[in-house]
Parts: structure tokens; sequence; C-alpha cells
């Protein structure tokens, strides 16, 4: 988005004393023919640049010249890159935070900017969690957050999912994951690393030591492969099916986009634009519940307990409709 780069650009400029055109866009990852408008285009926005020609030249910034966004406080900044998600930072206790960041880059971009910036925010919302999801109940969401900025250890209560008691851990908080509106903490225990669900916990008591961060622990990229890890775990029954060309169109819209793709690439292709794949499911149940959205269009082979179960449903279905 050529607002961002311009933004990204006026950064750049205010972290050197002088770069090159060529330097610029290659720092910005762009042809020196849009590093040219874009300079211009600042320039055009008011902001003040200066063009020094010859061997040793290059553009900078009039001197004392700044943009004046270096005031932003370290929460205001963590709440600037998410702002993409107000009702998850009002849960977090950032709600002000971003209010005061949006209004500080508001009063201080270069005016057209902060047009392009309020054209944005009216035509992109994000609404993260499912349809058809109750509220969660977080009311230790924001002790916990508290707990991951101060990194500070926490002494929890805790209900594991489908447990009926209670457990204790000594947790060192590491991060929190919004997933599909659902609140996760990631948190070290002892030597292991988990996830426990905010909702489940019942109670926190801020402990005074300093939580042990690992130096080389990346919260995104540990989410990723534990995500992935449980997923596979959960998939344990692989199901055949013969999917029709309408079938093969609707899959998306019944099952996880990963799982769809990755059944799809090792389908065998009629040349109708039917096919043959393997789907990995949860459990037998879960299988046929899913694959019952494809109506007609979806033929389950194997195994056998599956199409059998899958016949069943279909003939229950057919009687009660008068079939």
């Amino acid at each position: 988005m050529r607002a961002e780069r311009l933004v990204a650009l006026l950064f750049t400029l205010q972290s050197r004393r002088s770069a090159t055109v060529a330097e610029l866009a290659e720092a910005l990852d762009v042809s020196p023919r849009t590093m040219h408008r874009d300079l211009a285009a600042l320039q055009a926005a008011g902001v003040p640049l200066w063009t020094e020609p010859g061997r040793y030249g290059g553009v900078r910034l009039v001197e004392g010249w700044r943009t004046r966004l270096d005031g932003l406080t370290t929460r205001e900044a963590v709440a600037l890159f998410a702002m993409g998600a107000p009702r998850a930072l009002a849960e977090l206790g950032l709600g002000t935070a971003a209010a005061g960041a949006h209004a500080k880059v508001t009063a201080t971009l270069p005016a057209p900017l902060r047009e392009q910036a309020r054209q944005v925010a009216q035509r992109f919302h994000l609404d993260a969690p499912r349809w058809f999801r109750p509220d969660e109940d977080t009311a230790h969401l924001a002790d916990v957050a508290r707990a991951v900025w101060e990194e500070t250890r926490l002494r929890v209560r805790y209900r594991p999912g489908g447990a009926s008691e209670e457990v204790e851990r000594t947790l060192d908080p590491l991060g929190l994951v919004l997933k599909a509106g659902v609140w996760y903490l990631v948190a070290q225990a002892g030597e292991s690393i988990r996830t426990y669900r905010v909702a489940r916990i019942t109670a926190v008591e801020h402990r005074p030591e300093r939580a042990d961060r690992p130096d080389d622990f990346d919260l995104a990229d540990w989410w990723e492969h534990s995500s992935a890890r449980f997923e596979r775990t959960l998939r344990r029954v692989p199901v055949r099916i013969r999917l029709s060309p309408a079938g093969v169109r609707a899959l998306p819209s019944v099952l996880d986009a990963d799982l769809v793709a990755e059944a799809l690439k090792n389908a065998r292709r009629g040349q109708d634009g039917s096919a043959e794949a393997v789907v990995e499911f949860e459990a037998a149940d879960v299988a046929v519940g899913s694959l019952l959205a494809l109506g007609t269009e979806v033929e389950v082979l194997e195994p056998a307990s599956v199409r059998a179960d899958f016949a069943e449903v279909g003939r229950r279905i057919a009687e009660r409709h008068g079939g």
C-alpha cells in the first residue's frame, strides 16, 4: 500500500543523515522511478526534503525537522500494531492506549497521508470471532496480560478441558494469542511450554519473581508449529471419498481450507472435474457430520464403518421425509 510505503520512507529518511535514490529504492524494495514519485509525493505533502547533487549527494530531511511520531509510548506502540482489532485491545486493557496512539498519529502525519489513513480505517474492519460463537468468560484476561507485559510469574488455578477438578500451576507467561475469538496463554511450566485457554483460568495470583523467558523464543513461530502438531494429533481417521465436480467446488465451504488443500493436492482427478481424495478427520462421527453438508455430491468409499454410518444417516433422513 502506497500510504504505508510513504510512512516507511519518512522514517528511513529520518534515521539516515543522507541517502541516494538508489539506496532508498533498495531499502524499500521499489524501483528508482517509483522512489522518485514517492519523494515527490512527500514534498507535495509538506515534508521538507533537500536534494544534494553530485557524487556524494543524496536526499535528506531539512536539518531539525522530525515527524514527531517518536513520542509513542511502549503501550501505544503495541496497540498501534494491532489497531485492526479494537475489541481485542479493550479486553487486554489497551483500549485507551489505542485511542491515544490513533490521535497522536492523526495529528502528526502530513495531511494527504492522514486522509489516506482515514480512508483505510473507513474501508477495513477486522471481526476476529467466528459466527455463532458465544463470548467466553475472560474475567482474568487483563491480569494475565499484565503479567505478560511486565514479564512476571503467575500462580493460576486452571480447569483442563473435560476435567471436573481444577489444578494449580506456576507459570512463566510468554505471550497471548487470539485464535478465532478465543484467547490462549502460552506459558512455560517447568521445562515445557504449553498453551492454556484463558477462559479456563479460574484464579490468578501475581508473583514477585521475574518470569524466565527463553532467549530464542518466538511466539508466532512457536504457535504456528504447535498448532500444526495439535491438528495432526486430532486427525486420526482417514476417509476416502469420491466428489462430483460440484462437490469439489463445495468442499472448501464445509471443511478447513488447509485440510481441503492437503486432500485435493493428492487427489485423483477425473476428466469431468470429479475427484477421489483422502481427508483426515478427528473422529468417524465428525467425518459423517461434515460430509453430510455435501449431500449427493459426495460418496464415502472407505473405511466401511464410516460409509455405513453415512448411509444410515441418509436412510433416516429419507424415511423422515417420506422417502
